[in-house]
């Protein structure tokens, strides 16, 4: 995190996402802050809480992808949920505090991971030692004969040599795995059993001892199932917990989208279960509260909780002044222009254009497309979002997918294995859908 200046994760965002730059520096200087906070001192860090962020833009701009890319960058804990799937207190549905548990259960798996990469060395040894049993059984309790042992250290060896060269691999041997039952907590559903904040799980393991199973296998396919059980032999539950809940107050990230869907006035028509409701619901997370979760108790006080939403037909001050208040930071993101959509097409790590070339590849077929396609590609896909709805990019993948459509289909079966998508060919395939607005509304 030292090195992650603002000026840096700006750099490392446009690499992937294209204009956008004051969102980009406002969740810059937000992550900046994190590592700034982690380096003051224990009383005056409790007294620094998180400024949390409110994008404002319409679908389709950035918003979600700023945020993911972010976490990547960080390696933080991050979940994105959508505020209109919560319902307040007294009514059937998801709980404001799921998200907290659903981003320590992200934050365990982090951990997990980094933590398996640690003691993948010691797993790697002990599991070719047991691949070493099982291929050249112990001898039963004999009389000392030093010569059979040397011999038998010897073959070892020689075997210990073929097993790492992978000369063995399709020799077939018999061995002996720990499996554990089903347990109920995966049959029930896991929401009712995390409210309760006890880690069913481990407890049902606890009660009901592994089984021993017998089964024949190939010697490859043996290695990854021992080295598996050696790898979690070795793993820490509790260190795992412990540090899973203290990145997650620390360093965790909520995305929360469609934050204008729980803004305004109850609807006039249709179920509403109490916008206001649920933004009072949402508060207390946002402020800061213990959350029971079935790896501990977490605190939501530095957790970063940035929020988005089009806001077409209310306005951030249309939240409770409470919520609005507990988020000070607040960037509009800006619809996308045909040049723009050029960039998003050509610039990007992972463009659409190479994306799209990448996918025919596997068939054995070259497409380019010219520079006078990529503009009317983005021409065309502009135009469509100023007459109909403004979907901003993703109009880019329903515009591809037209004129890509036919050698899509034939690439596996025909001989013309180098193609160039031009202007003229994007115009073929679109003319008469673009031209047609009753019928670009279905098609694109």
């Amino acid at each position: 995190m030292k090195g992650l200046t603002p000026r840096r994760i700006v750099a490392e965002l446009d690499r992937y996402i294209i204009g956008q730059d004051e969102a980009k520096r406002a969740v810059a200087i937000a992550l900046r802050n994190r590592w700034r906070r982690q380096q003051l001192d224990p009383e005056m860090r409790d007294e620094v809480a998180p400024k949390n962020i409110i994008m404002i833009g319409p679908t389709g701009v950035g918003k979600t992808e700023i945020a993911r890319r972010l976490s990547n960058l960080a390696g933080a804990p991050f979940i994105k949920v959508e505020a209109s799937k919560y319902t307040e207190v007294g009514y059937v549905g998801r709980d404001v505090e799921s998200m907290i548990r659903d981003l320590v259960g992200m934050a365990v798996n982090l951990v997990r991971e980094e933590e398996r990469e640690s003691v993948r060395p010691k797993a790697e040894a002990a599991a070719e030692e047991r691949m070493l049993e099982f291929l050249l059984p112990s001898r039963e309790a004999a009389p000392a004969d030093k010569e059979a042992d040397e011999q038998r250290a010897r073959t070892r060896e020689r075997i210990r040599e073929k097993l790492i060269k992978g000369q063995l691999d399709e020799r077939v041997v018999e061995i002996s795995t720990e499996e554990r039952s089903t347990s109920f907590v995966d049959v029930i559903s896991s929401q009712g059993v995390e409210q309760l904040g006890f880690d069913f799980q481990d407890a049902f393991e606890k009660m009901v001892p592994p089984r021993t199973v017998t089964r024949k296998m190939k010697v490859s396919e043996a290695r990854k199932l021992i080295m598996e059980q050696e790898t979690e032999r070795l793993l820490e539950k509790d260190k795992i917990r412990r540090e899973a809940v203290e990145r997650t107050e620390n360093a965790g990230i909520v995305f929360i989208d469609e934050l204008d869907k729980i803004a305004g006035p109850p609807s006039k028509e249709g179920p509403d279960v109490s916008r206001e409701g649920v933004q009072r619901d949402l508060l207390p997370i946002v402020e800061g509260s213990n959350v029971m979760t079935r790896h501990g108790m977490v605190r939501t006080d530095h957790i970063l909780f940035i929020a988005a939403g089009a806001f077409h037909t209310s306005k951030p001050s249309d939240l409770i002044p409470e919520m609005q208040g507990r988020f000070p930071i607040r960037v509009e993101l800006k619809d996308l222009s045909s040049e723009d959509f050029v960039r998003i097409l050509t610039e990007p790590k992972n463009a659409l254009v190479k994306q799209y070339a990448a996918l025919l590849k596997t068939d054995g077929v070259d497409v380019t497309f010219t520079d006078d396609a990529v503009h009317e590609i983005a021409d065309v896909a502009a135009a469509v979002n100023r007459r109909m709805q403004n979907i901003g990019a993703r109009r880019l993948h329903t515009v591809l997918e037209k004129v890509l459509d036919d050698i899509s289909f034939d690439a596996p079966d025909t001989r013309q294995k180098r193609l160039t998508i031009t202007a003229e060919y994007v115009r073929e395939k679109v003319k008469d859908i673009a031209e047609d607005e009753d019928l670009s509304r279905y098609i694109l």
